[in-house]
């Protein structure tokens, strides 16, 4: 039941899991374009420099079941706060491996830094531990949101960073780490001292006295059991691969085709500002209009982008357009994906399945961005974006081959009460 203090404390929440996202935003922002940079000067080959983006991503997949888990053990609280430290630690390892000329040691830091990211795709799931049915899109899309700042933020410390870099004796290139440890750290802090009480431990203690609620079960025992639990988690994850297996490529794409820079960076922040910037639309539509449909409207931009970049790949302004549908598919699918993950598990089941969803997304996406490689080098742009048709193809048909009652529980949910 929705009262006035538990919409005042959620959005208390809100407002945390916002001041913390942004803080981890502007930490990796601010470090992550640098790792590539980073690794090729470290090994001594360009060829590396890919690595860099490999081992955050890996250090995401990795880290969200544990941290699912430990959400589920000791609430989101500890969970949040622990994985900024270590990402934390992660830029404070890429300092030393710049100092140590050591090339394994700054992978290492790099696979730490992306547990930031498992941070912020759990903080998204945590603005749903208390968030009423009919909000539960919207309260998940502003915490999307708020990654846009830091985004935008992060990458402008790369002057800044290396002036006070300097200043107090770190490697060159290695200032906008020491932003990224003072970032990650305000966000831990920020977490363990203001998320309280806990949302997730109070979902759960909320719904503890109902005898009729088994307990908690593993993210894949609720795939097993849950048909609209797969589904969720497939949308998500399918999207996110389809979205970074066209998105690598294409600064590789303009760059042989004659871009600058300048032109690609442009390209690339539009794309950017098409996954956040209207989030909260998203979640707004996936709340008032319904999950499903929410998801067929990103599916269906992201088929229009996939076409684009298959039929005009030549065109610098119909990439950059289909970049930027790419951008909002993304956004409207996982926006809308997510808010279902959250509604198809009662919460003491969320975080382990939240866990299974964050890492289904994050294989996805590296495997996606692999094999686009691959067809770009057979197959060229054009071809790439045709090939990546076969995954919105799988979400497409699998939402309409969902059983009539599945749907009707994928539109409006009544299986999850909220305190």
């Amino acid at each position: 039941m929705k009262t006035e203090g538990h919409m005042r404390l959620q959005r208390r929440i809100i407002a945390v899991l916002i001041g913390g996202q942004i803080l981890g935003g502007i930490g990796m922002g601010a470090t992550l374009s640098l790792g590539s940079l980073l690794a090729a000067q470290l090994s001594g080959s360009n060829a590396w420099s890919g690595m860099a983006a490999t081992m955050s991503t890996l250090g995401a997949a990795i880290s969200a079941v544990p941290l699912a888990r430990l959400a589920q053990a000791h609430g989101r609280r500890i969970s949040l706060s622990t994985g900024a430290i270590i990402a934390g630690a992660g830029a404070v390892t890429a300092i030393s491996a710049a100092a140590l000329n050591l090339f394994p040691l700054l992978l290492l830091g790099l696979m730490l830094l992306g547990v930031g990211s498992a941070v912020n795709l759990q903080a998204r799931f945590a603005a749903t531990d208390l968030a009423v049915a009919g909000s539960r899109g919207r309260d998940l899309s502003l915490v999307v949101w708020s990654t846009t700042v830091g985004a935008v933020l992060g990458p402008n410390l790369f002057g800044p960073g290396e002036v006070v870099g300097a200043a107090i004796g770190l490697p060159p290139m290695t200032g906008a780490f020491a932003f990224s440890v003072t970032a990650q750290i305000a966000a831990a802090v920020v977490y363990a001292s203001f998320l309280r009480p806990d949302p997730l431990l109070t979902a759960i203690a909320s719904r503890a006295q109902d005898p009729s609620i088994p307990g908690p079960q593993g993210g894949l025992a609720v795939l097993r059991k849950n048909p609209q639990a797969r589904y969720a988690v497939a949308t998500v994850a399918l999207s996110h691969a389809t979205m970074v297996a066209l998105m690598s490529m294409t600064p590789v794409h303009l760059r042989e085709h004659g871009a600058s820079l300048t032109i690609v960076g442009l390209t690339i922040s539009l794309h950017i500002a098409g996954m956040y910037a209207l989030s909260p639309v998203f979640g707004w539509m996936a709340d008032k209009v319904g999950k499903l449909p929410t998801i067929v409207v990103g599916q269906v931009m992201l088929v229009a982008s996939l076409v684009l970049a298959g039929v005009a790949a030549d065109s610098r302004e119909a990439v950059t357009i289909s970049l930027i549908l790419l951008g909002l598919g993304w956004s409207a699918s996982v926006v809308a994906g997510s808010a279902l993950v959250a509604e198809s598990a009662d919460p003491q089941d969320r975080p382990a399945l939240q866990g299974v969803s964050d890492l289904s997304m994050n294989a996805a996406g590296a495997i996606g961005g692999a094999l686009a490689g691959v067809v770009l080098a057979a197959a060229g742009y054009s071809g790439l974006g045709f090939a990546s048709l076969l995954l919105v193809a799988i979400v497409l048909i699998w939402t309409t081959r969902q059983p009539r009652h599945t749907l009707q529980e994928i539109q409006a949910p009544q299986h999850i009460e909220q305190p």
